[in-house]
């Protein structure tokens, strides 16, 4: 996972949100229909050199929350990630989160539990050099949310070149 600008943490509701944004919690399970995601969130944190902690390794199927940033839900750009496949080939999490479309939802269960229901917007892969940070992980006014995985092209020396990052905002809180 990129070197991350870290999230802002808050960020001020926009006047006329599609919905209102929820206050913080921390999100506990998260469910993406459309590709049979259905999986506990842990918490990932920024490692000694600025970049995302990806999630544990013997844990491919769980997803990682950037826990020092947005809660998923809250205004600004909450931040998530997990594993497309493992070094074995094995699938990871996200394998097939490529396959999500504009439309698509995901659902994150939260402490306090409420479901807040995020609407894919986009789709994009960014090769790791020109990764656009501020683009990313930057704050919004909305209740955004990032799920980041590894994608693009692959070496067996240096493993993915890129990322796929899909960018989803909160349409419903159940």
């Amino acid at each position: 996972v990129p070197r991350a600008a870290a999230p802002a943490a808050t960020a001020v509701a926009s006047a006329d949100p599609a919905v209102a944004p929820l206050p913080p919690s921390e999100p506990l399970w998260l469910r993406i229909p459309a590709i049979n995601v259905n999986t506990p969130v842990s918490k990932l944190h920024l490692d000694a050199s600025g970049a995302l902690e990806p999630p544990p390794a013997d844990r491919p199927h769980r997803v990682g929350w950037y826990s020092e940033g947005t809660a998923p839900g809250s205004p600004g750009t909450a931040v998530t990630a997990g594993h497309v496949d493992l070094p074995t080939g094995a699938p990871g999490v996200f394998y097939e989160l490529g396959a999500l479309a504009r439309g698509d939802t995901i659902e994150i269960t939260r402490a306090d539990q409420r479901t807040a229901v995020f609407t894919v917007d986009a789709l994009e892969v960014y090769d790791k050099k020109r990764f656009p940070s501020e683009k990313v992980y930057g704050s919004s006014e909305r209740a955004e949310l990032r799920v980041i995985t590894c994608g693009g092209g692959y070496s067996k020396h240096t493993g993915y070149q890129g990322n796929l990052v899909v960018y989803a905002t909160l349409t419903a809180v159940r």
